[in-house]
């Protein structure tokens, strides 16, 4: 199994979760704007979609899409899921509206220039992020263990940071509390993002 990755990217959220998982996995990282891989590689050869997370699993299938990548994880691993008839279910709940809406929302801030928009941005990412906070009542967002949706969440927490959006003093005790688990530090030190989790000057890589 190996992830193809860019640093800081929401492809992060796979890295932190297979290392949660505990299973061994190879991991190579791209560069987004010469769509080449660090072996110096073609990632168009490993997905004509040209951006991450690319999971190539085992079998040789290649799976792309972030919530599509943390749902298999958390399938293969239900120690990153929640159980019951509807737990499944609420993780796709929770990773969809991150990636639907915060993931999002974060698109102008990556570019120069669009300061009205980033303005508007980072209101309506407070307001998102309130709603999130609204609903965490435990350590993690399904209880005191994370999930797949909290490696998720965690990545967003994050940009908030490098990008000055205001989050509640609930998420900002959920960002340090999964920063300082041992998955997470691991795979924010393969890729070189290491002591950031509470230093917002970082910038993305892709």
């Amino acid at each position: 199994m190996k992830l193809y990755y860019s640093p800081f990217a929401c492809s992060l959220a796979d890295h932190i979760a297979l290392e949660e998982a505990g299973v061994p996995f190879e991991r190579e990282a791209v560069d987004l704007k010469t769509k080449r891989t660090a072996s110096g590689n073609d990632f168009a050869a490993v997905t004509a979609k040209g951006y991450v997370p690319a999971l190539v699993l085992d079998s040789g299938e290649t799976l792309t899409e972030n919530v599509a990548v943390l749902d298999w994880i958390a399938s293969q691993h239900p120690e990153l899921s929640v159980a019951g008839p509807l737990g499944r279910t609420r993780v796709l709940e929770v990773l969809s509206y991150i990636s639907s809406e915060i993931h999002r929302s974060f698109k102008p801030m990556w570019h120069p220039g669009h300061d009205a928009e980033k303005v508007k941005a980072r209101a309506a990412l407070a307001a998102q992020f309130g709603l999130v906070a609204d609903g965490l009542k435990t350590d993690y967002l399904f209880g005191d263990r994370p999930s797949v949706a909290d490696c998720y969440l965690f990545v967003m927490l994050l940009w908030a940071a490098r990008f000055h959006v205001p989050v509640s003093a609930s998420l900002e005790a959920f960002r340090n509390r999964m920063g300082a688990r041992p998955a997470v530090r691991i795979a924010m030190t393969d890729e070189g993002l290491v002591n950031i989790a509470s230093e917002p000057g970082i910038e993305q890589g892709g």
